[in-house]
């Protein structure tokens, strides 16, 4: 029996599961595979172990693993493959399958577009911020240098600045300092699935700024707009029809 395991990266903020469970449900009506899974990396429950024996338990024969992810770094390369391995190790009797992150598209910049356009009018002289989350992968940030430049392609050629909240530069605090300088009505939009303790540092500070009477705001991360759960369907169905997974094909 074919099935599906999403992993989520979890958090330490129940909502954040919350939301991520009820998308995931979301996205799920888009594929026929009838069997699925949602499992967290980290921070909450069920672990991707977990989630592999429940579908065993359910009479699985074949996994196909996705992650909930939006960019190739450390836990697609290095975390998941190490779980899955351990995985076909503990069933060997079992195929298994490993798809891919959302990886950069341009389609989701849209959803960014929406995202400014619930807080400013794009007839302003705004003051772009994209924050990322940030990895010492050098891909991370080359993809969100990518996405700022399809953003600002897509709203008349505007200029994007980017900064990260982790591990890259310039710092998400370097970013508000810039803008608060540039004397426009600055957005700040987090390149973010779901809610969590990022989002809620970021709001804290805007909010902060905003009580300074900076004219700044803040966007609402990316969640369940209809790009977003189109986007993952169309990954969960690319991985059903891709290679069995082997240790050979590991990615590294």
């Amino acid at each position: 029996m074919e099935a599906v395991l999403y992993v989520s990266h979890g958090s330490r903020v129940e909502e954040t599961k919350e939301e991520a469970v009820s998308y995931i449900h979301q996205v799920h009506q888009e594929v026929a595979t009838p069997l699925f899974e949602i499992c967290f990396l980290e921070l909450a429950e069920p672990t991707m172990a977990q989630g592999i024996k429940r579908l065993v338990e359910k009479g699985a024969t074949d996994i196909t693993i996705v992650p909930v992810l939006l960019l190739s770094a450390g836990h697609y390369y290095h975390d998941i493959p190490d779980e899955i391995q351990a995985g076909v190790a503990l069933y060997p009797n079992i195929r298994f399958k490993y798809g891919k992150p959302l990886g950069i598209q341009k389609r989701i910049t849209r959803v960014l577009v929406d995202r400014i356009q619930e807080v400013a009018s794009l007839q302003e002289d705004l003051h772009l911020v994209l924050v990322g989350r940030g990895s010492r992968n050098p891909e991370t940030k080359a993809s969100i240098e990518q996405i700022a430049s399809w953003l600002g392609e897509g709203i008349g050629g505007a200029s994007v600045d980017v900064c990260y909240l982790a591990a890259c530069s310039p710092t998400f605090e370097e970013g508000i300092r810039r803008a608060v300088l540039s004397n426009k009505r600055t957005v700040v939009i987090p390149y973010l699935w779901f809610t969590g303790k990022l989002i809620q540092t970021m709001n804290k500070r805007v909010e902060s700024l905003q009580q300074e009477g900076v004219p700044i705001t803040m966007t609402h991360y990316l969640g369940d707009h209809p790009i977003m759960i189109k986007a993952l369907a169309d990954r969960v169905h690319e991985a059903l029809v891709s290679e069995e997974w082997d240790q050979q094909m590991r990615v590294t």
